[in-house]
């Protein structure tokens, strides 16, 4: 998985720059609604051809929540 991919992808969903994004970023400091959110899981979804449990998915607070999660479920 490359980080700057998923960076990327949220800078995208967000219309914002990813230099501008850090692992420790939360999705409240960046404005992202609960609807942002959702498009950003389903543009990684799509991405990684993965699925994210939606309990997972509701408690996803920072980048690097998101990024721990697709390190984990990439690696099985």
């Amino acid at each position: 998985m490359d980080e700057t991919v998923v960076m990327q992808i949220i800078a995208d969903q967000l219309h914002i720059s990813a230099d501008s994004l850090r692992e420790e970023t939360s999705f409240v400091d960046i404005s992202a609604d609960s609807l942002d959110v959702f498009q950003i899981i389903s543009a990684l979804e799509e991405t990684y051809n993965i699925e994210f449990d939606n309990d997972v998915a509701e408690n996803m607070k920072t980048i690097g929540n998101v990024l721990d999660y697709i390190r984990k479920v990439v690696e099985k």
